[in-house]
């Protein structure tokens, strides 16, 4: 959420991001609004005054009459201020949902563009995997050793649903373990979050818990949705905080189960492992100063960058363009995946996001920090995907098949899973 003064001061530059964004939201209305309700607390604050003064009066008053008169002069001004704030009262529920409908700013050298196809590749690390036979995608490879069924998935909880089964659980737990270690000896706290956060917790997030836009599954009945990613509640662990500055800043490492119902996904985009209901994710958050995001993202892009360089999975680094930026970021970066089977020749693939959030979150979930010189400020934050498990084994399957119908596991991993291969079943 941003300041009312600074979208009232930068009225046009806000609308300006709005429209790069691809976005739609009322500005306009939304200041027009600020100016009633403004204009209502000034005459609140003023009423109030005649209020207090009109009491002293009456306790100096000389006669009966003149009493009176008061008396009927103060019901008139609290009256008066009832119905300013009943006019508050009113105005609020637009204003609320349109202050929630403002973007981030966003930063200075973001790439202008109202799509993904206009994200801005910015590195590449290792050359497309290539074959000296013909590879199968993920789904095939599931299927032939008994690693993955979307069938069973299907029959028990709908499509986009699936089974891991055999060595795909073990690689599964292995990147959460190796993920969450390597952080941990990075000074980041580990965290298990719950899998579920409020409404307001969502909100505060920048995700729309209610609604025809949601992207989130909520449960009927109560104050609760199933999360999309840890980002929401460790946001929310820490929302109505007042922080000192020496407690900045906090890192963490959280794992959590991750349920989205991507709807309207459909087709080569949502091919198998890529875009499901459900997968397990390693998320890295930090609350910083204000001073050092830029630096704090550069730092949680050089991990993701060093984990899959590990892996030996190739990856490009993207710049996330305006229109693909959403609501939240002022700047963000995508670290893509070479996947052999996507698409009919092989394509790059989401694995990680990392974005810089300043204080769009913060203001939401009221966190602040005490400053050296006493001053409150709310906290930047941050977040970056670690590992969400369920794209990179898709991901080790598909680069790391052989000739004879096997995987090789990423040396990374192998302290992890114990084994070195998967191998054909035998009969």
């Amino acid at each position: 959420m941003l300041d009312i003064k600074y979208i009232r001061d930068n009225a046009d530059a806000v609308k300006k991001g709005v429209f790069d964004r691809n976005m739609t939201c009322d500005v306009d209305r939304l200041l027009s609004l600020y100016d009633q309700i403004l204009k209502h607390r000034q005459a609140i604050d003023s009423a109030n005054t005649c209020i207090k003064a009109n009491q002293n009066s009456v306790r100096a008053a000389s006669s009966e009459k003149e009493r009176a008169e008061l008396v009927e002069s103060g019901k008139r001004l609290k009256q008066e201020v009832a119905e300013l704030k009943s006019s508050i009262d009113d105005l609020m529920p637009e204003y609320n949902a349109l202050m929630l409908s403002v973007p981030n700013a966003m930063a200075d050298d973001t790439p202008i563009g109202k799509s993904d196809d206009l994200n801005v590749e910015v590195e590449v690390w290792s050359r497309p995997t290539r074959f000296e036979f013909e590879p199968k995608n993920h789904i095939e490879l599931g299927r032939s050793l008994d690693l993955l069924d979307f069938s069973a998935g299907a029959k028990v909880a709908g499509t986009k649903f699936y089974f891991m089964k055999n060595e795909a659980v073990l690689l599964d737990l292995a990147l959460q373990t190796y993920a969450i270690n390597k952080l941990v000896k990075k000074g980041y706290t580990p965290l298990i979050t719950p899998d579920l956060a409020k409404d307001d917790i969502l909100r505060g997030s920048g995700f729309n818990p209610r609604g025809s836009e949601r992207n989130t599954y909520s449960i009927e009945g109560l104050d609760l949705n199933l999360i999309a990613t840890a980002e929401i509640t460790v946001g929310g662990m820490l929302s109505n905080t007042i922080l000192n500055y020496e407690d900045l800043p906090k890192k963490y490492v959280a794992f959590s189960h991750c349920f989205r119902t991507e709807a309207g996904a459909a087709g080569r985009a949502a091919y198998g492992l890529y875009r499901v209901h459900q997968f397990s994710k390693v998320e890295m958050y930090q609350f910083v100063k204000s001073e050092d995001g830029e630096s704090a993202l550069q730092e949680l892009l050089d991990i993701e960058k060093e984990i899959y360089s590990e892996l030996g999975i190739p990856y490009r680094v993207i710049r996330i363009c305006s229109g693909d930026l959403g609501a939240p970021a002022y700047k963000k970066y995508d670290i893509e995946a070479w996947m052999p089977g996507k698409g009919d020749e092989g394509e790059y693939g989401e694995v990680t996001s990392v974005g810089n959030f300043t204080d769009f979150q913060s203001r939401r979930l009221n966190i602040k920090y005490i400053d050296k010189n006493g001053s409150r400020k709310f906290v930047t934050t941050l977040n970056g995907t670690a590992v969400a498990t369920g794209r990179i084994i898709l991901a080790i399957m598909e680069n790391f098949q052989r000739a004879d119908g096997s995987i090789g596991i990423p040396e990374a991993l192998i302290p992890y899973t114990g084994f070195s291969e998967i191998a054909p079943k035998t009969a």
